[in-house]
C-alpha cells in the first residue's frame, strides 16, 4: 500500500483554499481521501503490532482549534497520526505527519512533564554513556543523523553544573528523533517499509528510556 499522488493534490488545493465555502465544495473529495490515507495509518498500526506492542492509534483531525490561535485558517493542510505504546513498562511514542514538503515522522518524548524529565537529566548526569551509544548506532545514524532534536535550555537547569561534559543533552526540555521525507519518498512505494525500518531503529532508545523511567537513581523497579 502506498500513498496516492491524489492525497497531496487535495491538501495542496486546501493550503490555497483554506475556507469553509471551499471545503464545503470539495467535501466529497476529502473524504475520499482521508479514508485512503486513514487506511495507510491503519497499516501502519498493524505492521508496528508486529515488532511492538502498541495500545492506541490517534488519527488528528484536519480540522483546528481556532479559538486560541492568530493563524485563523480552519482546516490543517496535512494528515498526520500517532502511535502509543502499551502501559507504564513501555515508554515512547510513534508520530508521522504527511504535508507536501513538509513530511516527516518522530519518535521519542515530546514535553515530558517534570517529573519524567528530572529523571532523564539525572541518568544522563550519572552516567550518558548508553544515550552515546544511542546517538552513534549505525542505525539511529541512518534514520536520525545521530541526534536528539526539540527545544533546550540556554544554560543548564536548576540544579545542575553548566560545565558538565553531558550539558548538550541535560539542556534538552525533550528527546525527540526525526526523519524528514521528500514528496517523492512519500509518495513512493516503498515508504512504508521505510517508516517501519525508522520506527525500528528508535527501538533501541525506547527501550533505554523505558527502563529509565521504570526505575529509581538506584536501578530499583518503580513499578508495582
Amino acid at each position: 500500500m502506498q500513498i496516492e499522488k491524489s492525497t497531496f493534490q487535495f491538501l495542496q488545493k486546501l493550503a490555497s483554499n483554506n475556507n469553509r465555502d471551499w471545503f464545503t465544495e470539495h467535501k466529497d473529495e476529502f473524504d475520499q481521501v482521508q479514508k485512503h490515507v486513514k487506511l495507510f495509518y491503519k497499516v501502519i498500526q498493524e505492521t508496528l503490532q508486529m515488532h511492538d506492542e502498541i495500545e492506541k492509534h490517534k488519527f488528528f483531525r484536519i480540522y483546528r482549534d481556532v479559538r486560541f490561535s492568530k493563524d485563523k485558517t480552519p482546516y490543517k493542510a496535512h494528515f498526520a497520526g500517532s502511535f502509543s505504546r502499551s502501559g507504564t513498562h513501555l515508554r515512547g511514542g510513534y508520530y508521522l505527519r504527511l504535508k507536501p514538503g513538509e513530511s516527516f515522522l518522530a519518535g521519542g518524548f515530546w514535553e515530558p512533564n517534570k517529573e519524567d524529565l528530572y529523571r532523564i537529566r539525572k541518568e544522563i548526569e550519572i552516567d550518558a554513556s548508553e544515550f552515546r551509544e544511542i546517538l552513534a548506532d549505525k542505525e539511529f545514524q541512518k534514520y536520525f543523523g545521530g541526534k536528539f532534536e526539540g527545544e533546550e535550555l540556554k544554560t543548564a537547569p536548576k540544579g545542575f553544573d553548566k560545565t558538565h561534559p553531558d550539558i548538550d543533552l541535560i539542556r534538552k526540555k525533550g528527546y525527540i528523533a526525526i526523519r524528514n521525507f521528500t514528496d517523492e519518498e512519500v509518495l513512493s512505494n516503498n515508504f512504508l517499509s521505510e517508516i517501519d525500518a525508522s520506527y525500528k531503529a528508535l527501538r533501541p532508545f525506547f527501550d533505554l528510556m523505558s527502563s529509565v523511567l521504570t526505575t529509581n537513581l538506584n536501578g530499583e523497579s518503580l513499578l508495582s
